[in-house]
């Protein structure tokens, strides 16, 4: 199998390593680079400066992106800049490229029509990095739920917030993508897993609503560092209300969901990976704890999941149109939050 990476900052590097995890010698990679910075980073985002990643892993380097698709790859991992995911993707694509795109999908819905018909008619396999969805206890959530452990939902709450600085310790956030409005930044975008999960774990979402903006003393570049987006998702026939909670600027970081049914609520707490049913007394609370779990071990499991399905030619656990609904949201979003709206997301 061989392999494109767009991109070797910190998740394009992980990737390089879960690729070699999963598929040993029988992968070939090949990088496209064009900002070629000199230092490797992590799986614990721990950074080694004056080292080029190529060198580091083996792997051969192309500067020049039609160079590289000359190069007929069997699959593209998209891990630029958000603003840069449709054209890098439609690219590959038009060569017959499967396609493993980082998460968001992009930062509008420009060039998307165009991607999912090229994908459509040459049948490739397609990813969106929504690793939580891996994650063993949001697997166990989730099938809490649709075992109507807590009865029926009647609303939900997400909250994810972390400063910003502390993301990428060995980069200044300013010129992150993270910060740049041009890149795709701010917390819709680049903390969308929540929203991803609202949809995964309760029903679509309808409608949204979004107050907040750039709020506090980051130095951010036309992006918002705080955003609370109130879903209406699909639960049946029935409309829930969805509160989701976003910043850059929390420490310590809090991360954690809540599930309100009318049996019981699901409570869980990432950082401890710890999630447990509540029921009324004198039921006691039921627990469970992946302790051991190891956050790299999602990278692992998604990036096994595309191989296998471009082996097999089957569908992944997250496809395009998948991370479009995700994408729809954010920049619905993006929309009621400018104009002081309610948005349906079509």
């Amino acid at each position: 199998m061989k392999v494109l990476v767009c991109g070797l900052g910190a998740i394009g590097q992980r990737h390089v390593r879960m690729l070699r995890q999963v598929c040993g010698a029988s992968v070939r990679i090949a990088a496209y680079r064009s900002r070629k910075l000199a230092i490797v980073i992590s799986d614990k985002l721990e950074a080694t400066e004056g080292v080029k990643p190529e060198g580091h892993y083996g792997i051969e380097v192309f500067d020049d992106f039609d160079v590289a698709l000359a190069d007929r790859p069997d699959a593209v991992f998209v891990t630029n800049p958000i603003s840069m995911h449709v054209a890098t993707a439609l690219a590959a694509a038009r060569v017959g490229a499967h396609l493993f795109l980082e998460k968001p999908v992009s930062s509008t819905m420009d060039g998307i029509a165009e991607l999912m018909r090229e994908v459509k008619e040459r049948r490739l396999v397609t990813m969106v990095g929504f690793q939580l969805r891996y994650h063993p206890m949001l697997e166990a959530v989730r099938g809490w739920v649709e075992a109507g452990e807590i009865g029926n939902i009647i609303s939900a709450e997400l909250h994810f917030g972390e400063w910003l600085p502390g993301m990428h310790p060995y980069e200044d956030y300013r010129d992150s993508h993270a910060a740049r409005a041009d890149q795709g930044g701010g917390v819709i975008n680049c903390l969308s897993h929540e929203i991803d999960l609202a949809r995964w774990l309760v029903g679509p979402a309808l409608t949204v609503a979004a107050s907040g903006g750039h709020l506090s003393n980051l130095e951010m570049n036309g992006v918002e560092d705080v955003a609370d987006l109130q879903l209406s998702c699909a639960v049946g026939n029935r409309r829930v209300p969805v509160h989701v909670h976003l910043d850059f600027l929390q420490r310590p970081m809090r991360r954690y969901g809540r599930i309100y049914g009318d049996i019981g609520t699901i409570e869980w707490d990432y950082p401890t990976s710890t999630a447990r049913i509540v029921r009324p007394p004198p039921a006691e609370p039921e627990v469970r704890s992946w302790a051991t779990f190891e956050r790299n071990d999602m990278f692992v499991a998604e990036v096994r999941d595309f191989v296998q399905a471009v082996r097999n030619g089957s569908a992944t656990r997250v496809p395009l149109l998948d991370g479009v609904e995700t994408l729809k949201v954010c920049v619905a979003a993006h929309r009621a939050m400018a104009r002081g709206t309610v948005e349906v997301i079509a």
